[in-house]
């Protein structure tokens, strides 16, 4: 199909979407499987008011919620995106080629990525180096190549750690929670080996495939987008490992417990004031093109980013939602309220 044509089909979508709404008035959210429970929380609050349906909220993960809002501009996709992790370059150009121009981007709080095991086992002290060496697809093999990874236990990779077979479950690509993971520990882990650290400066390429690179014997083990089944498989595997947002450590804390890394314990605090190394931030992305046509998109917008719902006394703080600071929050706010779009992404 040439430009054209293309450009046809985004106006059409455009001009139609205001008659064709009838066929939906209902907000459509969808993305991250960390920011569900958050999201959901409000649309259930936003539902009892009265005024609007309460919104449909879908877990699809960070990647597979951008590809769905980023597909076009109509009722057949999705007014909002959750996203435990910034919008991509590339996925704001899809957007924007989709004809998805003005998005407002609602950074709304932190959440540190827990690794976490069942209550009923030893708690763990592990460094961002032990979980590079453990999950890494290759590792120096101390000639000044790489090898396959060998460890199999948690004592070959470190001899002060458990002779525990190493078997840790977690997200899969899609998941922004995996991506914060491979920059955050795997990245941060890969580095604090000088000779991989080096090899930033001279072919980054490599060094990206090298820390971000995920074994796939076993090792790791991809439980999908539903963190509740990672949290199920730990309390009947006590053994095991896993990997998820802080909120459902909070959530879960009578059956897992958090590991600490690099001494700290992943708690609001520690997440908050930037000492857990293993932290990111946590958005939603509004199609400024829907509001207006799908009722009660800005009046959800609006309680989301309302100080009763995710300030420090706010109800997402008993879900886990640890808050901007009073000054980015109320910058935040007054961005998110006035749907101001976004800039392209640096990267």
């Amino acid at each position: 199909m040439n430009k054209t044509l293309i450009a046809a089909a985004v106006t059409l979508a455009a001009t139609t979407l205001s008659t064709q709404a009838m066929a939906r008035d209902t907000i459509n959210i969808v993305g991250s499987s960390t920011v569900f429970p958050f999201s959901t929380a409000v649309a259930e609050t936003f539902g009892r008011a009265g005024n609007f349906k309460t919104p449909k909220v879908e877990s699809t993960g960070t990647g597979g919620g951008m590809k769905l809002f980023c597909g076009g501009v109509g009722v057949d996709h999705p007014d909002i995106t959750n996203a435990s992790r910034a919008m991509k370059a590339s996925e704001f150009e899809a957007c924007q080629e989709a004809g998805v121009k003005e998005i407002t981007e609602v950074k709304i709080g932190y959440d540190g990525i827990a690794i976490a095991n069942s209550k009923t086992a030893g708690a763990w002290d592990l460094t961002l180096k032990d979980i590079y060496l453990a999950l890494a697809k290759d590792v120096p093999d101390g000639k000044g190549g790489f090898m396959a990874n060998p460890y199999q236990t948690w004592k070959d990779v470190n001899a002060d750690l458990p002779e525990v077979k190493i078997e840790v479950l977690g997200p899969p690509p899609t998941s922004g929670t995996r991506d914060a993971f491979v920059e955050l520990a795997m990245e941060g882990g890969c580095d604090s080996i000088p000779e991989i650290k080096e090899l930033k400066k001279t072919d980054k390429d490599k060094h990206k495939a090298v820390c971000h690179g995920i074994r796939e014997d076993g090792a790791y083990i991809e439980a999908g987008e539903n963190d509740n089944l990672i949290v199920q498989k730990l309390v009947a595997n006590p053994g095991a490992l896993g990997i998820f947002g802080y909120s459902f450590l909070d959530q879960n804390a009578d059956k897992v417990q958090g590991a600490r890394i690099a001494g700290v314990e992943p708690t609001y605090d520690s997440i908050s004031d930037g000492s857990y190394p293993v932290s990111r931030s946590i958005y939603f992305y509004v199609k400024k093109a829907h509001v207006g046509t799908i009722p009660g998109i800005e009046e959800f917008v609006t309680e989301f980013t309302s100080d009763k719902a995710w300030g420090p006394e706010g109800y997402l703080a008993d879900k886990g939602l640890i808050a901007l600071p009073d000054d980015e929050r109320a910058a935040a706010a007054e961005a998110a309220q006035s749907l101001k779009p976004m800039d392209k992404p640096a990267k």
